[in-house]
């Protein structure tokens, strides 16, 4: 099969704009010139830097009012639409595998309208296959997709996308414990208090509940917590897995490296018995969604999975046994070891209820790490303290008008060094969203325009991924038109060879579904939707193939003696 990867060529100023080389069947490959080179540099490292340390009015006085934009003390103010009604708010918690989430969708399937809002696009994904099976019409609306169907009163979509200026009858919040993740806990914050339902049901970890109810005595709602215990048996194993022997069908090894998931697939594969499926965070969703088909299907050879913790949430699949290959984890600041809630989040994958393994173990590679397992296992997850906020596209407006000379990223940071809070919150960590920021500040854009590119799911720390935002706000800034065709070039490609070149391409992957959300908001500026989105499909058949191959790095032995490296990945 033909194909192309995507390149971004020599350019000048930015290194932003490219040449017109390409048509709607070809991908294209990012080359990585010095001057942007130079420029990704200058903001993943010195933006801190950017404007000096000048000190600010931050209450406005002087400038154009007197309101302390700062002041987030009541964000449940921010959303009157859910003031104005008495919502009845049902958290349904306990472990993996209890019937929380069943329970809640099948009160979502008997409303008049309503909304189910996930952290995953697979997630909403298969709540919008669920209900239409159900013969209920349900939208799937996520950055990526909208999928609108006739006569629909319901949404599946991801918590980013959550409205808050509709009513619903009924609304599910999946994994609210998630209010507590310092990156993407405000937005389970907004939906948690901007969603206006008749009943809005709550779906996560037990941990989360005093700290929901206390969130929530401010906004007049009813509360009730309903507690499940897990469906099926889940056993603690109290011998490790010693070699590739004793590897079966059904299990899945958990590792927290990318390299070493291909070296682990690859051990296994050599022995002869299993072919794997891989699962981990930076595969396309859609691919993702396949390797697990493939892992389920009983009439097929893939019986064994390979995953990172990107197995916690967001797929269903047939696990007999999870073994951790390490609990050690790199967090992106450094290597520790995995939480009580991580650990009891990946290991309650195993023993689905009614699968083809109702009963599920968990094990380790290495015999050092089964005490920690066991504790983990037993003892509760800790209590959710805070949840994520971040102040409101209005506010950010606001103290612009205010303060008219500063650019977003400084807006951004005063926000985060003075805000106001009650102890029920924090700031989420905007460390990526400045660096974006810093980037859009030297283009001559609204700030609303600034605004949109810095909350895109752009990866900013990814080379490749980086660039390509570079790009599109460039153009977007000369022209206010961006053609995909503008960054492609003829470049005929194979399958990729190694992991390397397949981290390539999920980077590309990652550019086009970036293509894909800007038009999805700036139809008129972003007008190549559909290429995109054919040349993703082109992308997730190309890493299909890859992964079906056998043509992976020397394998990992399996080893009695635990070697504590520190791996980044």
């Amino acid at each position: 099969m033909a194909s192309s990867l995507l390149r971004l060529r020599k350019v000048p100023s930015l290194g932003v704009s490219r040449l017109l080389q390409a048509d709607k069947t070809c991908l294209s490959r990012f080359h990585l010139e010095p001057q942007l080179l130079r420029l990704g540099v200058f903001f993943t490292r010195n933006y801190g830097k950017i404007l000096g340390s000048s000190n600010y009015d931050f209450t406005g006085s002087g400038a154009t009012s007197s309101f302390d934009f700062t002041d987030l003390t009541c964000p449940h103010t921010w959303y009157p639409i859910a003031r104005r009604k008495k919502r009845k708010v049902i958290l349904h918690v306990g472990p993996t595998n209890s019937g929380k989430t069943y329970n809640a969708l099948k009160q979502l399937e008997r409303s008049s309208s309503g909304v189910y809002c996930g952290p995953l696009r697979l997630l909403a994904w298969e709540v919008a296959k669920r209900l239409n099976k159900a013969n209920v019409p349900c939208d799937l609306v996520t950055g990526q997709e909208k999928e609108l169907v006739e006569g629909a009163n319901h949404k599946a979509v991801t918590v980013e996308m959550a409205d808050v200026t509709s009513v619903y009858d009924c609304a599910v919040i999946d994994e609210i414990q998630m209010v507590g993740c310092k990156q993407r806990g405000f937005s389970f914050t907004r939906a948690l208090l901007g969603i206006a339902a008749n009943e809005l049901h709550l779906c996560g970890d037990p941990a989360v509940v005093p700290l929901v109810e206390d969130i929530l005595k401010v906004t007049g709602d009813d509360v009730e917590v309903i507690t499940y215990e897990r469906l099926s048996p889940l056993v603690p194993l109290k011998v490790p897995v010693r070699s590739v022997s004793d590897i079966k069908t059904g299990d899945c090894l958990v590792t927290f490296s990318r390299k070493d998931i291909y070296k682990h697939k690859n051990t296994i594969e050599k022995a002869g018995k299993h072919l794997c499926s891989v699962v981990y965070g930076s595969l396309p969703p859609e691919t993702r969604t396949a390797q697990a088909t493939r892992f389920n299907d009983a009439t097929n050879d893939f019986d064994v999975l390979v995953a990172s913790d990107a197995i916690g949430m967001g797929l269903n699949l047939n696990i007999s046994r999870i073994i951790f290959s390490t609990l050690e984890k790199f967090d992106g600041t450094e290597t520790r070891d995995l939480t009580v809630s991580e650990i009891k989040q990946i290991a309650g994958r195993a023993g689905r209820f009614r699968s083809q393994f109702p009963v599920g173990e968990v094990t380790c590679l290495y015999k050092e790490d089964l005490p920690l397992l066991h504790s983990s296992l037993k003892s509760p997850s800790p209590i959710i303290e805070r949840a994520g906020l971040f102040p409101t596209y209005d506010l950010l407006s606001r103290y612009s008008q205010a303060h008219p000379k500063l650019g977003l990223y400084k807006i951004l940071e005063h926000f985060v060094e003075n805000a106001k809070l009650s102890s029920n919150y924090f700031i989420s960590n905007v460390e990526d969203m400045m660096k974006a920021a810093a980037l859009v500040d030297e283009l001559p854009l609204k700030l609303q325009d600034k605004y949109l590119f810095v909350v895109s799911p752009v990866d900013i720390n990814d080379e490749i991924s980086g660039r390509g935002f570079a790009q599109f706000a460039q153009n977007y800034s000369k022209t206010r038109v961006v053609r995909l065709r503008e960054i492609l070039s003829d470049d005929t490609v194979k399958v990729p060879r190694t992991p390397t070149e397949l981290k390539e391409l999920e980077s590309i992957h990652k550019v086009l579904d970036l293509y894909v959300w800007l038009s999805l908001r700036l139809e008129d500026s972003f007008p190549d939707r559909e290429v995109a989105a054919s040349q993703k499909s082109i992308c997730n058949v190309l890493i299909e193939q890859f992964l079906e191959a056998n043509r992976f790095i020397s394998p990992i032995p399996f080893s009695s003696k635990k070697l504590r490296s520190r791996r980044k990945f």
